[in-house]
């Protein structure tokens, strides 16, 4: 398959477990996935850039957090560690990917959900993502403008992008929609941006 099937809420790809090895926060992490879900057998480089580049939560964060497109939950179980007085929203319409991420952070301040599964109440101090450019960007735009505008008052977004795949004109069309977007960081043909809400 091409790989595409993670978008799908039910992916029918067979179910091949596999294990992901990476550090971040000076640790090894070792994580469940399984085929069907996004970059199932390594950690995706976007991720890995958006994790090294973008300054992470640390012990006195508190508040929501919200990985948005969790995948099997390696952003999701790097805040958790990071930050484990803060509550971590692990968002995604792939229910492999949810279960995956119940395994790996099984015992953490993690609440892996569906969109819909998450009170429209909850707001977040942090959002981080590595969006799925590849859904098209009228469905990346609704994605975006379903999940930003619930960011905390003085609350910040993190999101990584290919440069090719559109990082720059991303960038240029969140600063049409009133966001504040700045490139945070560039590495190895990734975009790392820094986004806050409108001030009005």
């Amino acid at each position: 398959m091409a790989g595409e099937h993670y978008f799908s809420a039910d992916p029918a790809v067979e179910h091949e477990r596999h294990e992901v090895v990476f550090e971040a926060l000076g640790r090894e992490f070792r994580l469940a996935s399984a085929s069907g879900v996004f970059s199932w057998s390594r950690l995706d480089p976007g991720t890995a850039t958006l994790l090294a580049e973008a300054p992470l939560p640390d012990a006195g964060t508190e508040g929501a957090l919200l990985d948005l497109g969790c995948g099997y939950g390696p952003i999701a179980t790097v805040l958790a560690t990071a930050a484990p007085g803060a509550t971590v929203y692990a968002v995604d319409v792939n229910q492999r990917a949810l279960e995956l991420t119940r395994e790996n952070t099984a015992g953490r301040n993690v609440i892996a959900a569906a969109p819909d599964e998450v009170a429209e109440t909850v707001g977040f101090a942090q959002i981080w993502s590595n969006p799925p450019i590849r859904i098209g960007k009228p469905e990346l735009h609704a994605l975006l403008l379903r999940w930003l505008p619930r960011l905390a008052p003085a609350g910040v977004a993190w999101l990584v992008v290919a440069k090719n795949l559109g990082g720059d004109s991303l960038q240029r069309w969140l600063e049409e929609q009133g966001f504040a977007a700045e490139r945070h960081a560039s590495r190895k043909g990734f975009r790392v941006l820094r986004v806050e809400k409108p001030l009005s």
